[in-house]
């Protein structure tokens, strides 16, 4: 087995939690909340204001989880090239990342243009009103589904990383699993 990572895997582990958490709490309370406010317009608005003051946040939790990431799949070089079965969780862990990184990202674009349409109020968070505009609307049907894939995506990479300390147990490579 390779020398210890506790650092990398901490950072590795500790961003993803993050980014899982506070998407997670994201939807649940941050647009939960907001959408129960009383005034149509601050529906939108608080919304928005809660997701501003995550975002730097959540860019801190993906660099320090990239940072991990990429630390661990060094670290492990010569395990990866030894066990076939890390290699596929190491490659399905990469991808569901980078599909992670896409929901963030878009759902940030998307966050953007109902902040900037606020003033037209809303039915509810990721509901569009009666009167709601076409772009907002648009961008509100975009929201409901982006807000639940990060955390699901996110969700399903803690437990690849769990079954991967799995896979780290002494002999877990000489039981067939090559």
């Amino acid at each position: 087995m390779a020398g210890r990572n506790t650092v990398i895997r901490s950072m590795h582990d500790l961003g993803l939690a993050a980014w899982f958490g506070g998407n997670l709490m994201g939807a649940v309370g941050v647009n939960g909340a907001a959408a129960g406010a009383k005034d149509p317009v601050e529906r939108l608005t608080l919304s928005s204001l809660g997701w501003t003051k995550w975002a730097p946040f959540q860019v801190g939790a993906l660099v320090v989880h990239g940072i991990g990431g990429i630390g661990l799949i060094a670290g492990n070089k010569s395990r990866l090239a030894g066990q076939r079965e890390a290699r596929g969780n190491t490659a399905l862990k990469l991808v569901l990342t980078a599909a992670a990184i896409g929901t963030t990202a878009w759902s940030g674009v998307v966050g953007t243009q109902m902040a900037k349409n606020a003033q037209e109020g809303a039915k509810g968070t990721t509901e569009p009103g009666a009167g709601t505009s076409d772009e907002l609307a648009s961008a509100q049907r975009q929201q409901k589904l982006l807000q639940w894939a990060t955390p699901v995506l996110t969700g399903v990479l803690l437990v690849l990383g769990a079954q991967q300390g799995e896979q780290q147990r002494p002999f877990a490579g000489l039981l067939g699993r090559r």
